[in-house]
């Protein structure tokens, strides 16, 4: 009887560490996923939403996805999310977490536009139009290109403006497509991309989108940190 007790004691305490463990370890991801992302739990979180292309006050379908990619990640990180539209919102993000998303091209998201004039000076997008350079990003000295429905890329940067005490996650694709691949790869593999930067404070990314036809939007990588170039003036 005392060994039938003693291994069923053993078995609880045995269970209930392994449950702690799995507990503190799945917090502990959360933890690095928020800081991550900037995402504080309790808090709101700030999503601009843009237009489509020479489109106001109508947004893309894949864009809506990108903004319920978001939604999601809040909402799993303890965190409330409020809309704002580009054509309206101004004014410092103050102590809300802002998400920014879509490209300036077109009025699609004129906060985008100021943002990257104001913090991203190194970076460069060229304007649409019927040559291969088409709506190209050009950051320390490279140039990405856009082959729509081939391969595509987002900007993806993360800072602090000086009046506010939460960061903005810039969020700027060649399409409404590399919007949401962008998110939907972050939300995913957050935890390389951490281990690779300096900090995550700061930083400024090119995600690559290749393989469209078949993959959609799940087959985003880290095409290059432009951390060092992006917030300098050239």
């Amino acid at each position: 009887m005392v060994n039938v007790l003693v291994g069923l004691a053993t078995s609880f305490i045995g269970g209930a560490c392994v449950w702690l463990w799995e507990r503190g370890k799945r917090s502990r991801l959360l933890r690095r996923k928020a800081d991550f992302f900037g995402v504080v739990p309790g808090e709101t979180c700030l999503v601009v939403i843009g237009n489509k292309h020479n489109r106001r006050d109508v947004a893309t379908h894949k864009d809506i996805r990108a903004i319920i990619e978001v939604a999601t990640l809040a909402s799993q990180l303890g965190s409330d999310v409020v809309t704002e539209s580009s054509n309206d919102f101004r004014g410092s993000n103050d102590n809300r977490t802002e998400f920014c998303i879509g490209g300036p091209l077109g009025d699609a998201n004129v906060r985008t536009g100021g943002h990257l004039a104001t913090h991203l000076p190194g970076f460069t997008i060229l304007p649409w139009g019927p040559g291969p350079e088409s709506v190209a990003f050009i950051v320390g000295g490279e140039r990405y290109l856009w082959d729509k429905g081939n391969v595509e890329h987002a900007l993806v940067a993360k800072f602090t403006p000086p009046q506010a005490s939460r960061p903005v996650f810039l969020v700027c694709g060649q399409s409404s497509l590399a919007n949401q691949a962008a998110i939907h790869y972050l939300k995913r593999d957050h935890r390389d991309v951490a281990a690779s930067l300096s900090s995550t404070d700061r930083f400024c990314l090119i995600i690559k989108l290749a393989g469209i036809g078949t993959y959609g939007f799940q087959n985003a990588t880290l095409e290059r940190d432009v951390t060092d170039t992006a917030f300098t003036r050239p």
